[in-house]
């Protein structure tokens, strides 16, 4: 049964497996039960962040980080805002910032109906564009081959990154109308507009992390690149095999939903 939640809106608690009709695009494969009711206003989408459903975590995983990292930046602009050095080490950290607030909000709107549902996450997808640009822009600054600098690799680096963004943001964009009628496509189109992009951003990255490990260095930063480089990987397992509630439809309800990525 509903309850009035304020201002006459009522919610549905998602007790029971089978509550409520969900078109095939609002459901995950091995999330059984715990779905918030489709269409909902958007209202009833950001009272829902409060109530235990299969985006709660989703969402206050996100924002928590968020809210951090916008602290952050507004302590390293204090410290830093007068360092002209320091311009692309806080351009990196406001994208990190943008990318989990846009991420929860898409998640915390993914109830909404058809056309509010693809604009919140097509604005996901447009700030994870744009943190990889941030990426690149720190990479960019600080951690290019010696080598490479001033090359002509180095001089288009940038330029080809803010096009591989766009032509990301599009793709992923355009791939959520291919969701109901071709969900294969859907999945490998959205795959590939977010690996190539990352797999491009990283070059820098990957070379220097492969010079060491084939004649060895003492860099200080290569561990965190090498750990950051580590949960990318499990981010694309994750995304693309839905382990592990694909191992046991309905015990990861709460835990496991990813909807709308």
């Amino acid at each position: 049964m509903g309850f009035s939640m304020g201002m006459g809106i009522q919610w549905d608690p998602p007790t029971s497996r089978g509550t409520f009709l969900h078109p095939e695009i609002y459901r995950e494969p091995g999330i059984l039960s715990g779905y918030r009711p489709p269409r909902s206003s958007v209202s009833q989408c950001l009272l829902s962040i409060f109530h235990m459903n299969n985006e709660t975590l989703n969402v206050w995983t996100h924002l928590g980080p968020a809210g951090y990292l916008l602290w952050l930046l507004v302590s390293h602009l204090r410290a830093l805002g007068a360092d002209p050095g320091a311009g692309p080490f806080l351009l990196y950290l406001g994208t990190c910032a943008l990318y989990p607030l846009a991420s929860g909000a898409a998640h915390a709107l993914g109830a909404l109906g058809g056309a509010g549902r693809h604009r919140a996450y097509c604005c996901d997808y447009g700030a994870l564009s744009l943190y990889g640009l941030g990426s690149v822009l720190a990479y960019s600054a600080y951690s290019f081959p010696p080598e490479w600098l001033g090359s002509t690799f180095h001089h288009f680096y940038l330029p080809v990154a803010v096009i591989n963004s766009a032509l990301s943001t599009g793709l992923s964009c355009y791939s959520r109308f291919l969701d109901a009628e071709r969900p294969c496509l859907s999945k490998a189109s959205r795959t590939l507009a977010f690996v190539y992009p990352y797999i491009f951003d990283s070059i820098p990255v990957f070379y220097r992390l492969s010079r060491c490990v084939s004649g060895g260095c003492s860099e200080g930063s290569l561990p965190l690149h090498s750990r950051h480089s580590v949960c990318a990987l499990l981010t694309f397992l994750s995304f693309t095999s839905r382990l592990p509630e694909r191992l046991a439809p309905g015990s990861f309800d709460l835990v496991g939903e990813n909807s709308g990525e």
